[in-house]
């Protein structure tokens, strides 16, 4: 399958309109220059459009097998992993010590999108291989780290994550896999785990798992859980491997999308002998274990992105080749129409592109704020922070939620062929599903949202961003192009405002509060991608309008810029991103004002209902 990337809005993002400089000036970064970072997005484009993408429709197609206790992977996956393993794509934001790139994650995200986009099912390989290894990095002994990490990030050995059980799905409290101490300080596991994505295959000689267990005498709950390292062959003193370490792939899961990706039950210790290595200290598993999981929140974010990008891309294409009807102005009775001259399909497409670029702006802006916490200090490094923790819940759940509409609107562009297989389209709509359900569900990442990450630092992060997004309507309400919008803006963010500030007087606050969660997160995500594609309009409009003065062609002559534009790439990308904004911020951002009556309204009546 091909894969169509918006490698172009990538490059804006990144070397255009966030500031890199600022990153770039950091110790870790110094080294490094906008050329360099631009030719290392060319190299990881060109794997994701070849090899990656290469395989897409094969792991759809054919899908991931379990045959007599193994899983077999659909054909292309392995060379394709070799690729992304030797050019160093697995660990391309992580330590250099131990094999990585050293990026930043603002160039990492770039990179994730291509990944992603081309082949979910591979990609999400690459994201728990690289999370896995980072925490032994961060909460391993010398021994663990010298072991495991350089042959994880390097792609020589592969990861998982493995938390979830039968009867403990998103209650993580509820966990019973066990962890018994032994004389030699290792500890024999046993029990089961459900829903292990990339559990078992035979990309790597060896899987290493990072599980959460239980060890006798801790206590229930949460606080009693710990993380333990188990690889799926024991490795011997000098490296090499050993005997196998008793994980038992117990079969895999007949799933909706992402067919390409095993998701396993694994059984530890079925003979008793399961070895594993404690990471940091016992009943401190699940606080080291959301390192992890906040990182794989924000790439599943990513998913969404990527998902909904290559989508609208196939979408895009196929509206200038296909022919039906006759457009507004076409002769009566002469030759049909290219659908894209339709106003509709025009419509559908341009809302695709304002949503994928919303999410684009999120994932990236966030991206940059990791690389601004890294580089920074004290209370500087702190607001830095405090919007990353606040923009990680709304990353994955707006991005994954909008990604799977954008993928709808995507399919509906087709008409009848997008129902079929002959077309990409209904396979981006079924592996893009998943993404609001794992890593923690939409619902979960809401609740998370309103109840720690509004409290956090004091509610200073999400008083910053409401700052942030004023701000940036104040600045553009009197523009002769964005006054509107910016308007628009205005309103959303003091509805916004008033939610939030009415929310906590009624006497039914806590109920509210938790009820109104998931929509709470969507008006914050649509005010977010409202005010940043704001930003990357009005940057748009001044690089527009620079071109438009070189070539001698005055901007209120619409024919003479729509004639430079059909010979203009560049033209026609600024124009665009000026019309993407102008389209969001008046046919997305007054979905905020709707959630706002909702809410406001005091209306409780699911709880009230027989259901």
């Amino acid at each position: 399958m091909k894969y169509l990337d918006d490698d172009r809005d990538i490059r804006f993002n990144l070397l255009e309109w966030l500031d890199l400089d600022a990153v770039l000036k950091g110790e870790a970064y110094r080294d490094m220059d906008r050329e360099q970072l631009g030719m290392v997005l060319d190299e990881a484009l060109k794997v994701a459009r070849g090899s990656v993408a290469a395989c897409n429709e094969a792991g759809d197609r054919t899908g991931a097998r379990f045959e007599n206790g193994k899983v077999q992977l659909p054909e292309g996956f392995a060379e394709a992993f070799r690729d992304l393993a030797s050019g160093g794509w697995i660990s391309a934001t992580m330590n250099p010590e131990f094999g990585g790139m050293g990026l930043p994650e603002s160039v990492g995200t770039g990179i994730s999108e291509f990944l992603m986009g081309a082949n979910t099912s591979l990609g999400l390989t690459v994201l728990l291989t690289r999370g896995s290894a980072h925490l032994i990095e961060s909460f391993g002994s010398e021994a663990l780290k010298a072991t495991y990490c350089e042959r994880m990030y390097t792609g020589e050995w592969a990861g998982t994550m493995c938390l979830t059980e039968a009867g403990a799905g998103s209650d993580l409290g509820a966990l019973t896999t066990k962890a018994v101490r032994q004389a030699d300080g290792t500890y024999l596991i046993s029990g089961e785990k459900i829903f292990i994505t990339s559990g078992e295959h035979s990309l790597t000689p060896n899987i290493v798992h990072a599980v959460l267990a239980r060890t006798p005498d801790a206590p229930a709950g949460p606080k009693g859980l710990s993380l333990f390292v188990v690889p799926k062959f024991r490795v011997n003193a000098d490296g090499s491997l050993g005997a196998a370490n008793d994980v038992t792939c117990a079969g895999i899961e007949h799933k909706l999308g992402i067919h390409g990706s095993p998701t396993c039950s694994l059984v530890f210790g079925l003979n008793g002998a399961c070895q594993g290595f404690l990471l940091g200290q016992e009943g401190q598993g699940l606080a080291h274990m959301f390192q992890m999981m906040n990182a794989a929140r924000y790439e599943v974010g990513v998913q969404g992105l990527g998902n909904a990008s290559a989508a609208h891309q196939a979408a895009l294409a196929y509206a200038k080749e296909r022919l039906q009807g006759r457009g507004p102005g076409a002769a009566k009775g002469g030759a049909q129409s290219l659908i894209i001259e339709h106003p509709d399909v025009r419509r559908m497409l341009l809302m695709q592109s304002a949503y994928v670029q919303g999410m684009r702006a999120l994932v990236s802006y966030t991206a940059w704020c990791m690389d601004m916490a890294a580089v920074s200090e004290g209370e500087e490094k702190d607001r830095w922070q405090g919007l990353v923790e606040l923009f990680t819940p709304i990353s994955k759940a707006w991005c994954s939620d909008w990604g799977f509409r954008v993928t709808e609107w995507a399919l509906q562009t087709y008409g009848g062929y997008g129902y079929t297989m002959d077309y990409p389209a209904e396979q981006y709509l079924r592996d893009c599903k998943i993404a609001s359900i794992y890593e923690g569900t939409n619902g979960i990442q809401a609740l998370d949202l309103v109840g720690r990450k509004f409290k956090m630092q004091d509610g200073r992060p999400v008083s910053h961003l409401l700052r942030l997004a004023g701000d940036t309507a104040k600045q553009l309400a009197d523009d002769p192009v964005l006054g509107a919008s910016a308007r628009q803006l205005a309103e959303a963010v003091k509805a916004l405002g008033a939610v939030l500030a009415h929310i906590p007087t009624r006497e039914n606050a806590g109920l509210l509060t938790i009820l109104n969660a998931v929509p709470l997160l969507d008006m914050l995500g649509h005010v977010v991608a409202g005010f940043l594609l704001l930003q990357q309009a009005a940057l748009a409009g001044r690089k527009g309008a620079e071109l438009l003065s070189a070539r001698g062609v005055d901007p209120k002559d619409r024919a003479a810029v729509r004639t430079l534009c059909a010979g203009s790439p560049d033209a026609a990308f600024y124009l665009n991103k000026v019309q993407v904004a102008i389209h969001f911020a008046h046919r997305g951002l007054p979905l905020v004002a709707a959630h706002a009556a909702a809410i406001l309204s005091g209306e409780t009546a699911p709880m009230e209902a027989m259901l």
